[in-house]
């Protein structure tokens, strides 16, 4: 890992585990996954929030004053809107992507399920996920939330993280492999 994406997650770590134990304490956890869900679709939404997050330029006040917004529209949950300030009090906002991904790992530890992150060439039906999701749940033993992208590059087929185990089973995986043999023989 790169010192500045181990510092990022460092960070985020240490905000994730003050948010996540005060949602805990006040028995707010559903109200924090339905927020950190929120932030998520708006960090991937919205460029603007993202160049916010990441510019050195605005201040600080002008940075906290954006979180204030952004949480009151997202309604977010008072510990991780809090929390959010504190950050941008700190110039600590760029560390948000990974404060996200610490948080769902957080939530889905205490409630007993794995994340999944599930690339397809194209969407995946009701069907198809819930049939990978009964799938995988019985590998796993454990419940499943698939966090699902598209990439078309992909051609056809999936490639499903589960912690640190990945399927590829894509078309370009496989044309990939074929063209490596074909250069082995040839």
């Amino acid at each position: 890992m790169s010192e500045p994406a181990s510092i990022s997650s460092g960070i985020a770590e240490r905000y994730a585990t003050a948010i996540f134990e005060i949602a805990q304490d006040s028995k707010r956890l559903p109200k924090l996954e339905t927020g950190v869900d929120a932030l998520a679709e708006a960090l991937d939404a919205s460029a603007d929030l993202r160049a916010m997050i990441a510019s050195p330029i605005i201040s600080r006040a002008e940075q906290s004053q954006a979180m204030s917004v952004i949480g009151d529209h997202l309604k977010l949950p008072p510990s991780l809107s809090r929390g959010l300030g504190l950050m941008a009090q700190k110039r600590r906002l760029f560390a948000m992507p990974q404060l996200i991904v610490q948080l769902r790992s957080m939530i889905a530890d205490h409630n007993g399920e794995v994340r999944a992150d599930v690339t397809s060439a194209k969407a995946l039906t009701k069907t198809q996920s819930d049939k990978l999701i009964e799938t995988l749940k019985a590998n796993i033993g454990k419940d499943v939330k698939i966090n699902a992208t598209v990439d078309e590059s992909l051609i056809g087929g999936l490639v499903v993280k589960v912690g640190s185990k990945m399927i590829d089973t894509s078309i370009r995986s496989k044309l990939a492999s074929l063209q490596n043999s074909m250069k082995e023989v040839g």
